[in-house]
């Protein structure tokens, strides 16, 4: 088998290959990395039976309080898991020599010596080789619940973030799934549909990497755009710190002072509203309507008026001597900066779902090391958001995908970075494939299913053929990335038990009937009602 050294480009280095066109529209920059990728949130999120994180700010006085709910001021989070997708912009790999891939029995049905070879793994690397000394494959990993290669970029990413608690409260399923290679007609991304089905915040719909229709680099599935959810771009703190301004009585005063002002106010307008007769028909209305900005006004200052209740750069969990992140990565680090910023809204319920666009995904570049490493930053963004669910002490699904995928021709990058594995030669939509890692904190989510073989089929919808090609009969999803998203929807629902609300929700998808869509669900539920 031939063997190749060769330098990889830097991790921000743009991609430029001689059988791709020029670039010309936005996503054409991003996937080729010469653009950066950017954050995108999509509305709330749902935590309030897990502790801590909506009680941050002091109530409002109870006069006020018993007013919110008929002002229509909402509540931090909609009572629903949490959800961030990661989209990895250019046809990133992920089966095989990141995520396990196997035949119809599951991970473990182990694809051909050949298969592996075409996802990037050469015959000293495939799963199925036994160790003759431990008696079985050191090429097999399963502490985040998924299986995934040993040597898995994303895996050695995410294991530097996630403690060993958090990582054994987390588990998986990967989905075989085409997806056509770098174009912007792939409808991969799902927020618009996790919105449908229930995720909303206080502060926060959508919000995005770009001034797109989805916020991120692939699009949404038209049948479920809605106008008054399209997202608004959010990839730096700054971006989230300016969502609100609470104007400057805050800093003039403490928090709680300036609450108490804004009370008074309140008070003050509303005895002044009770004597006042408008003398139009829509009295009451346009009394309610200014009672309401007063009390909206206040429960602002109160929510927000401390500057580290939105800021990651003042999140101790996100950054510092005990944070995730270090302070000088995260300052040097653009993409953990951005991450930082959704997952910080996401989490706490300021915002119910958000998409991490990364570019730089195109990287068949005639060797492996230069994939390696950017697939290494994505796993440390991928365990950052695990990590801070964890201490934040709520739920989180976090789904990846990209648009297509690549292939090996077996030949060898033995550079440190190549690590001995295939190079990365073309595009290649056959190969691809998607997976989503689910935190609970009351336990790691349990698969479907009463045997481990029937739980085996449920951590992967779908399957490959053993010549590492995903079968495209093996599910509805598998050839039609529409349906796709309407699959992690139908698993995202499952997590609170609401599977059964799916056909209402969606009454012309294409999941086949109930029993067809029981064998694409993979966990049991993780929460009853809300969070």
């Amino acid at each position: 088998m031939a063997r190749r050294k060769n330098r990889p480009l830097s991790l921000d280095a743009p991609l430029r290959h001689p059988d791709h066109p020029r670039p010309r529209s936005r996503r054409d920059f991003l996937r080729y990395g010469l653009a950066s990728g950017m954050g995108m949130v999509m509305g709330p999120t749902l935590l309030s039976l897990f502790a801590n994180p909506r009680a941050a700010q002091a109530a409002l006085s109870s006069d006020l309080e018993a007013l919110k709910t008929s002002c229509g001021l909402a509540v931090q989070g909609a009572g629903k898991v949490p959800f961030i997708c990661v989209d990895l912009a250019g046809g990133a790999n992920i089966a095989g020599s990141n995520v396990l891939v196997g035949k119809q029995g599951g991970q473990m049905d182990f694809l051909t010596t050949a298969g592996y070879n075409k996802l990037g793994l050469p015959g000293d690397m495939v799963p199925s080789v036994v160790n003759a000394q431990t008696g079985v494959s050191d090429f097999i990993n399963t502490d985040l619940g998924l299986a995934m290669h040993s040597d898995s970029a994303f895996l050695r990413g995410i294991s530097e973030r996630v403690s060993p608690g958090t990582a054994a409260l987390i588990n998986g399923a990967v989905i075989p799934a085409l997806s056509d290679n770098d174009t912007a007609n792939n409808p991969h991304n799902p927020m618009y549909a996790i919105n449908k089905a229930g995720a909303d915040g206080a502060l926060l719909t959508l919000i995005g990497s770009r001034s797109s229709d989805s916020g991120g680099n692939s699009m949404a599935p038209a049948a479920l755009l809605d106008p008054k959810l399209r997202p608004t771009k959010v990839d730096r703190p700054s971006d989230v710190t300016g969502l609100v301004d609470t104007g400057k009585l805050v800093g003039l005063l403490s928090q709680n002072d300036a609450v108490a002002v804004m009370e008074a106010i309140q008070r003050i307008s509303d005895m002044k509203l009770g004597k006042v007769n408008t003398k139009v028909s829509n009295d009451a209305v346009i009394k309610e309507l200014v009672r309401c900005g007063y009390v909206k006004s206040a429960d602002l200052v109160d929510r927000y008026g401390d500057p580290s209740t939105l800021n990651p750069d003042l999140d101790a969990d996100i950054v510092g001597a005990g944070g995730i992140f270090s302070q000088a990565e995260y300052n040097a680090e653009a993409e953990f900066r951005k991450t930082a910023s959704v997952m910080k809204l996401v989490v706490n319920g300021f915002a119910g779902a958000g998409t991490i666009t990364m570019g730089g995904y195109d990287y068949h570049t005639g060797d492996r090391s230069t994939g390696e490493l950017r697939d290494l930053r994505a796993g440390r963004c991928i365990g950052a958001c695990l990590e801070y669910a964890s201490r934040v002490g709520v739920p989180l699904m976090i789904y990846v995908f990209s648009d297509g995928s690549v292939f090996s021709n077996g030949m060898i990058d033995e550079s440190v970075d190549g690590r001995g594995k295939g190079v990365w030669t073309g595009d290649n939509s056959s190969t691809a494939a998607s997976f989503f890692l689910v935190y609970n904190p009351n336990g790691r989510a349990t698969l479907m299913g009463g045997t481990p073989e029937q739980q085996a089929r449920h951590q992967q919808l779908g399957y490959f053929r053993g010549d590492g090609s995903v079968e495209t009969s093996a599910s509805p999803a598998a050839n039609n990335v529409n349906l796709l998203v309407e699959l992690v929807t139908l698993n995202y629902l499952a997590l609170h038990g609401e599977q059964n609300t799916f056909t209402t929700l969606f009454p012309k998808h294409g999941l086949g009937n109930t029993t067809l869509r029981d064998s694409l669900t993979a966990f049991q539920p993780i929460v009853s009602g809300t969070i």
